[in-house]
């Protein structure tokens, strides 16, 4: 077997010292990727010929001359670490979009959680945004017992590739050396395989990069690289400002003398003016000169030179190289135009230029350290992120046109299922017709299969109806009203026939009793003797 071969089998708590063969070869290929943070100076020093201290291209040169000197990279930098760090980790099942039931969660998230002793999900997602910022790149390993990770300081951490990098197409990542003080510092060095995504084995240590650094393979570039410039002329600004008030606030003066004056009054008269006008203390404070001293005006005040919005240009560079609007961090340039509307939607564009892509790239970066469950990935949640709960408004619209497509869908005929899934994917092709008519949504040539029994019962009770109304008019035969309204034809209908009063029934015409002569004499007699 091959050196390569043992190698990428190799574990690492087998090997937890330098070994001299091995630490050469490791060496050799940390030469070829060139990704060495380490190896210069610690501290900043003036360079010969400059006028200001540069910022070294290094983890420690980032954060002491960048990330901790200047307030406009800080703030930018807060700003960004504050929306990052805001979401939770959950599992999504494979083939949904959003979150909602799709999102879930088991005890495998649990070292996300607690990512170390005292450590939370925010804790870690700070971490992490906080070395990309300056380095560029995350490193993150189990530990031992796989109870906990641990944050690796990306100037103390190496790739070790199996190709030189100029053979981009077929260099990878074998594995990661971790170094205390750095590489070729001494110290105790820890060797790590890199993933192998295999969905047996959970890595050892993973690395996430979201802005890749085209001199190298597998490195990340911090978003502070492109603008180091505009941060030297920011801090440069800074320091004018200072000493613009350290002058007693004016602009700088010429001060000419007489001719006869020897250099040591001349030395003289300096001090003494220094003594009396320099320094802010001194502000605002009258002048007064001898004889034959001429004074006038050099240089700009800060009107003069439109300061704030020289300044200010530099610092919107900044944030357009974070992806932050400068209205989100206040600064100036952006709180010139602030209003309700202008924030909202310089909100919307940071949550979806920055916030969204940032956290699926990390979620896939880390999740080769958990097993994830069967039909599902690492994701993130978002539902309890004040800054993006704003926009709930908008949601509900969202949601509300798409209920209405979906329900547009339904009744053309598509079946539920498929236009649930084509109204979420977007993606009309995967809509499957019932083959049910529009509207009514019945199978062609439904309607001709004649009445329900709820139709024909609903016919009897409308007859029964008729029936009665037409017999209580006493006007018609009770069998022709029957056989009128059941075959509905209304000629069927028969007149009822005049009849005679029965005996004993009161004679209409009379208004006597049937067989009672209407002329017989009244008698109160029942003998019948008239009275």
């Amino acid at each position: 077997m091959s050196f390569l071969g043992d190698l990428v089998r190799w574990r690492p708590r087998d090997i937890e010292r330098n070994d001299g063969t091995f630490q050469a070869y490791v060496d050799y290929l940390v030469k070829f990727q060139g990704m060495l943070y380490g190896g210069t100076p610690g501290y900043i020093s003036t360079f010969p010929n400059q006028k200001s201290e540069p910022i070294l291209d290094t983890f420690l040169g980032y954060v002491q001359g960048a990330y901790a000197a200047n307030g406009v990279v800080f703030a930018v930098s807060m700003a960004r670490m504050l929306l990052f760090s805001d979401v939770t980790l959950k599992f999504r099942r494979l083939g949904t979009v959003g979150g909602g039931n799709d999102l879930f969660g088991n005890q495998d998230l649990r070292i996300f959680e607690r990512p170390w002793p005292g450590g939370t999900t925010q804790a870690l997602l700070t971490r992490a945004e906080q070395d990309v910022t300056t380095a560029g790149t995350f490193f993150l390993a189990r530990s031992d017992d796989g109870t906990r990770l641990l944050r690796r300081r990306p100037d103390w951490m190496e790739f070790i590739l199996d190709a030189p990098p100029d053979v981009a197409v077929e260099a990878n990542v074998i594995g990661y050396k971790y170094t205390v003080g750095g590489p070729y510092s001494g110290g105790r060095s820890r060797l790590y395989l890199a993933p192998r995504y295999d969905g047996d084995s959970l890595a050892e240590c993973v690395h996430w990069a979201p802005i890749p650094d085209p001199m190298a393979c597998y490195r990340g570039m911090s978003w502070l690289t492109p603008v180091l410039e505009e941060i030297k002329a920011d801090k440069m600004a800074t320091r004018h400002k200072l000493k613009f008030f350290e002058n007693a606030a004016t602009p700088n003066l010429a001060v000419s003398l007489a001719e006869t004056v020897t250099l040591e009054q001349f030395r003289q008269f300096v001090k003494e003016m220094n003594d009396a006008s320099v320094g802010v203390e001194n502000a605002y404070k009258n002048l007064y000169l001898g004889g034959g001293a001429n004074v006038s005006v050099i240089g700009a005040n800060m009107q003069q030179l439109e300061f704030s919005g020289t300044q200010g240009h530099g610092e919107t560079r900044v944030c357009a190289a974070g992806r932050v609007p400068p209205i989100i961090v206040g600064l100036s340039e952006g709180l010139a135009s602030a209003t309700y509307s202008n924030y909202g939607q310089a909100r919307r564009a940071f949550g979806d230029s920055f916030g969204h892509p940032q956290w699926k790239s990390f979620v896939g970066a880390v999740a080769p350290l958990i097993q994830e469950p069967s039909g599902a990935e690492l994701w993130y949640d978002t539902r309890d992120v004040p800054f993006l709960r704003e926009d709930i408004k908008d949601i509900a619209e969202v949601q509300s046109t798409t209920m209405a497509t979906i329900n547009a869908a339904l009744a053309a005929g598509w079946t539920p299922e498929s236009s649930l899934t084509a109204v979420l994917a977007q993606d009309l092709s995967q809509l499957q017709h019932s083959g049910l008519m529009s509207v009514q949504l019945q199978p062609p040539g439904a309607q001709d299969k004649g009445p329900t029994p709820a139709d024909e019962a609903s016919v009897v009770g409308t007859q029964a109806t008729a029936i009665s109304t037409l017999a209580a008019g006493n006007a018609f035969e009770l069998e022709s009203i029957v056989e009128a309204v059941t075959t509905g034809d209304l000629a069927e209908l028969q007149v009822m026939e005049d009849q005679a009063p029965a005996l004993g029934e009161i004679d209409p015409a009379t208004g006597l009793p049937v067989g009672e002569d209407p002329n017989a004499p009244l008698t109160d007699d029942p003998t019948g003797v008239p009275a």
